[in-house]
């Protein structure tokens, strides 16, 4: 999905990649890009602005190879198409964080539309209320039996992070894609790290990729692979760290 440079490049951000927790969902690529033509203020979202979110994060990985493995290919006259099952995907994604009240943030345009949003997982997780858990076995009603066993097989193989300190994880980041290449997730990144970085409690931030390509760049941030795993034949998936004071977390394979 990444385009060429343009002028005066800069890294940002471009979707591609799950992030993984105990629920892992798409994170995202750096690609080289200029600066927006407006300030970049990063605010904190509230469940209030669910529907905008998952409207910014279900355009963001329109194309997103994962989502597409887990959701599969359009089945002429057998379910909903393709873009409603994506947007109920990340509908059950943002909820997981949503109903947790756990941290949303977004960049907003100059007219007041959510371009780009974040969402994370806190350190010390909470239950699901009933009330998500119906809307989680609702979706995946939805979405059907094969859809979730492909996305359990995922969270199976990506299970990095279980043996890491207590620390934040970031679920999901994307910038909607006529605003791609505009320094906007660079920012959400920045306070991302901003925020894990207000708990003397957390060890870091950590998240996956699923592009080789983009390790190394997810690296000039100070990430850390600490894991690799295959999911299918086609699929794989790095975990990968941020430690709050810079020190290199330790590589598995």
């Amino acid at each position: 999905m990444a385009s060429r440079p343009g002028r005066s490049p800069s890294l940002t951000w471009e979707c591609r990649a799950p992030v993984q927790l105990l629920e892992p969902e798409p994170s995202c690529e750096l690609v080289l890009a200029g600066a927006a033509s407006w300030p970049m203020n990063v605010t904190t979202l509230s469940p209030d602005n669910v529907v905008e979110v998952v409207s910014v994060l279900t355009d963001a990985f329109h194309d997103y190879p994962v989502m597409r493995f887990v959701l599969g290919p359009d089945a002429a006259g057998v379910g909903a198409p393709y873009n409603v099952r994506l947007h109920r995907l990340v509908q059950l994604f943002v909820s997981a964080r949503s109903y947790r009240n756990e941290p949303m943030l977004g960049v907003r345009d100059s007219a007041g539309a959510l371009i780009a949003a974040a969402v994370m997982s806190l350190p010390d997780a909470q239950d699901p209320p009933p009330t998500f858990i119906a809307l989680r076995e609702s979706i995946w009603a939805e979405l059907g039996a094969e859809a979730r066993a492909r996305y359990d097989s995922y969270v199976l193989s990506a299970r990095f992070f279980e043996q890491t300190p207590r620390h934040h994880h970031l679920n999901m980041i994307g910038v909607r894609r006529s605003q791609q290449r505009s320094g906007l997730a660079r920012v959400l990144l920045g306070a991302v790290h901003d925020l894990a970085s207000q708990d003397p409690g957390s060890a870091g931030v950590s998240l996956t990729t699923e592009r080789p390509e983009n390790v190394v760049l997810y690296e000039r941030f100070g990430y850390h692979v600490v894991g690799h795993a295959r999911v299918s034949s086609t699929e794989e998936t790095w975990g990968m760290f941020r430690p709050r004071d810079g020190t290199p977390a330790s590589s598995t394979s």
